[in-house]
């Protein structure tokens, strides 16, 4: 029998209908879900089958979206929060961060936080200011909090499973730029993607190309235009950035001796700061060449027409992984 093929979206609405049916206690809040099924259509069909008391459209008001969250859990719910996009989460880092972050640790244990929060982002749809907004690094700084970036349809499914279930607040980033894009093989019922496990998600002895969410994506359109030209590069998925899987991620640098880490994030102070740090602690005697970066550069996400310049793209990807591979 043929595995249904699913699309971001459809994943995402998969993993959130059967984890409702499995466990009464877990309920959706945040601005839009209910009645319009999310801004993108991730909730869609949601509230008609589990009604309002656990599909609940909220105010415009994203601290009170996630401190409602909060208290929601130490009550016994298992709230899965949307915030509508990342850049959002401005309004609510104070209740994110020192707030639901820092609770079980706070209560001496006593208390778990077991939300979900889910937060589109990433440029590539035109949309306006706030919207595309990387980040994800300012949570890399706010301890208790899990970071988990899905680059495809499989993963989001089974990495939302493995939020909601997760005794300790998640942030679920989605890449809005592949809501849509393709599909492929999602299988329906129970499995989980276990956080803290990067993937190889291509295979090569040249350099090493280290990205997570969308940007995974773009480096895989980067390696085949690489391939034209005969250097071969690896392609690391990070997956989480919370927790983060050293062990994967410097055996795959090693084997190729160079790196070139690739986000959308403002280059200056993004993970990938944090990444080439890690490795020149745990495999500095590895790398032929410097470690190099590729991200969106340190202003202010520009207008939509604009954004082509200011996203990192498969050329800017390719002439880094040249310069590597050539040192």
């Amino acid at each position: 029998m043929a595995m249904p093929e699913r699309n971001v979206v459809e994943a995402i609405n998969n993993a959130l209908t059967e984890e409702m049916e499995r466990d009464p206690r877990v309920m959706l809040l945040g601005l839009d879900v209910g009645r319009l099924g999310g801004v993108f259509r991730t909730t869609s069909g949601l509230i008609e089958k589990y009604g309002a008391s656990r599909v609940v459209d909220t105010p415009l008001a994203e601290a009170s979206i996630i401190g409602a969250s909060l208290g929601l859990a130490v009550s016994g719910m298992v709230p899965v929060a949307e915030i509508q996009f990342l850049g959002f989460t401005a309004q609510a880092f104070h209740q994110i961060g020192p707030q639901l972050g820092k609770y079980r640790h706070r209560s001496r244990g006593r208390y778990h936080a077991q939300v979900t929060i889910r937060a589109p982002f990433g440029g590539g749809i035109r949309s306006p200011e706030f919207h595309s907004d990387a980040v994800e690094a300012q949570f890399v700084q706010s301890p208790g909090i899990k970071v988990v970036m899905p680059s495809n349809p499989y993963d989001a499914k089974g990495m939302l499973l493995e939020a909601i279930r997760d005794p300790d607040p998640v942030l679920f980033c989605e890449p809005d730029r592949l809501y849509r894009l393709y599909r492929m093989e999602v299988p329906d019922g129970d499995y989980t993607v276990p956080f803290g496990k990067a993937v190889v998600a291509r295979e090569g002895k040249d350099v090493t190309l280290v990205a997570w969410s969308a940007a995974v994506e773009l480096c895989q359109r980067a390696a085949a235009k690489l391939a034209e030209e005969d250097i071969e590069a690896s392609i690391v998925d990070l997956r989480t950035l919370v927790p983060l899987d050293v062990e994967t991620l410097v055996n795959a640098v090693a084997a190729t001796g160079r790196c070139v880490i690739v986000h959308e994030a403002p280059l200056s102070a993004g993970f990938g700061a944090e990444v080439a740090a890690t490795l020149a602690e745990e495999a500095f005697y590895d790398l032929d060449a410097p470690i190099a970066r590729v991200a969106s550069w340190d202003i202010p996400f520009p207008p939509a027409s604009m954004e082509h310049w200011y996203l990192p793209s498969v050329d800017r990807v390719v002439e880094a992984a040249k310069r590597t591979a050539a040192a």
